[in-house]
């Protein structure tokens, strides 16, 4: 569900960030909504006396396959950096295997267990279920992303059923040492990796909360993205950003040198979308959904007069209000090519129709992951087991909470849940970093005694 992202087809969401910048899984959506900062790279190593006392060490280290790469003090508590061996392929463990990074922040073996999935690289800052319920965290990449790869990668084991089995060999592993309630959450793309771990080991996990997932069960139909951009808003910033994004392309011949000189400066090469020109127009396509995604309703006195700005103020607000870059540097097997990958296998896009720009466009069929990725990573769209997955949470699904931002365009297509004690919320004037926190005060304090109840507190 993304510095900068491709927002609707970058799921879950690359963050846009406040610059140009190349793509890249560092300040992908997960990121957008980390609800505290992660340890220091330095930081010094945990007092032998607090890692003896809990003995958690000698035990993570009786799990076979798991290693125990370092440990380090994180608010008074052992953090550890973790590997396990997994399977490339967990229906043929024979083909191979490859480490998977994880950490865990120890608090105590009673306590409750927050697994988080981040959906990319590691992310381990301190999420909101995990100081809502005093909770121990697990943090887990995604397969395939960053140093969870084997030295060969077929990229067809890049799927929505190998990730989960992956999380569940890590959870069924853990829940030898840790017995009590066990609750998933992630945002954007790692809220959806939760969703599919709930669907295929149902058992693993007393809880799900999922915040901002984005759910496109059918990529056929994108009408409900057309609706959220005809909404969100008022009627004069959406009128305002639409004539800022075409002026872009009108004035192609002016922002152009612009933003080649910009990506020169950072050292950024367009061999994948196939030159500088489809790459500027790329960016231009995302402005918008960049703009609602990380800004909010009060950034819209700041957009100018599209007929009125001159070219470098035009080309400077842009910079600073949505204008992304996907570069080679960002978009490769090492930057954020594993996620459209799934995006163009499984997960989906938004496929806008840009009807106010269809007369100022030159590459009408440019918007969709592929365009962004290198021949050997491109692929055909199956969306069987994200429809699966839809009806599943839909009709079946437990104990899984919903948590949207009014103004996010990736809570537009949303997850619906069952009336199996599940639940979903929206966060009024909410962007992608959508909490519990944000909620209204009532919703808040339901939503969270929620939490707490499935968590056995």
């Amino acid at each position: 569900m993304r510095t900068k992202v491709l927002p609707s087809l970058l799921c879950a969401g690359l963050i846009a960030a406040t610059g140009l910048s190349a793509a890249s899984p560092a300040l992908a959506a997960p990121h957008a909504t980390t609800f505290g900062a992660p340890p220091a790279a330095a930081a010094a190593t945990a007092s032998p006396t607090q890692a003896a006392a809990d003995g958690v060490r000698e035990k993570l280290e009786r799990i076979p396959g798991l290693t125990v790469v370092s440990v380090a003090d994180k608010g008074g508590f052992p953090f550890y950096t973790l590997t396990l061996a997994q399977p490339v392929d967990h229906r043929a463990p024979g083909r191979g295997t490859f480490p998977q990074r994880f950490t865990l922040w120890h608090k105590a073996e009673t306590a409750p267990v927050v697994h988080y999935t981040g959906g990319y690289g590691l992310s381990s800052g301190t999420r909101e279920i995990t100081t809502l319920l005093s909770a121990n965290q697990v943090s887990v990449e995604h397969r395939y992303f960053n140093t969870s790869r084997p030295a060969a990668v077929d990229w067809d084991d890049l799927n929505v059923w190998q990730q989960a089995s992956d999380e569940h060999a890590i959870v069924q592993a853990l829940k030898s040492v840790y017995t009590a309630k066990w609750i998933g959450t992630g945002a954007s793309k790692g809220g959806m990796t939760q969703v599919y771990h709930e669907r295929f080991y149902p058992g693993d996990l007393d809880a799900v909360v999922a915040y901002v997932a984005p759910n496109d069960a059918n990529n056929r139909d994108d009408s409900v993205y057309e609706d959220f951009f005809k909404t969100v808003g008022t009627p004069e910033c959406r009128a305002a950003l639409d004539a800022v994004q075409r002026e872009m392309l009108v004035r192609r011949d002016a922002m152009l040198p612009r933003f080649e000189a910009t990506s020169k400066e950072q050292g950024l090469t367009f061999a994948y979308l196939g030159s500088a020109d489809r790459a500027f127009e790329f960016s231009v396509l995302d402005q918008v959904w960049n703009f609602w995604q990380s800004g909010t309703s009060t950034d819209c006195p700041t957009v100018p007069d599209a007929e009125k700005a001159t070219d470098d103020e035009l080309y400077r607000w842009s910079v600073n209000h949505g204008l992304s870059i996907y570069a080679d540097q960002g978009n490769g097997a090492e930057g954020s090519g594993p996620y459209y990958r799934q995006a163009a296998a499984q997960l989906g896009w938004a496929d806008l129709k840009f009807k106010h720009l269809r007369d100022v466009r030159k590459y009408p069929d440019i918007y969709q992951p592929n365009s962004v990725l290198p021949a050997d990573m491109r692929t055909t769209y199956d969306g069987r087991v994200i429809k699966d997955v839809d009806r599943w949470v839909a009709t079946r699904g437990e104990r899984m909470m919903f948590v949207y931002g009014q103004n996010d365009p990736w809570s537009a297509e949303q997850f619906k849940p069952s009336k199996n004690d599940s639940h979903l919320y929206v966060a009024p004037d909410t962007n992608h970093g959508a909490l519990l926190s944000k909620l209204t005060p009532a919703e808040r304090a339901e939503a969270q005694a929620t939490v707490k109840r499935w968590a056995g507190q």
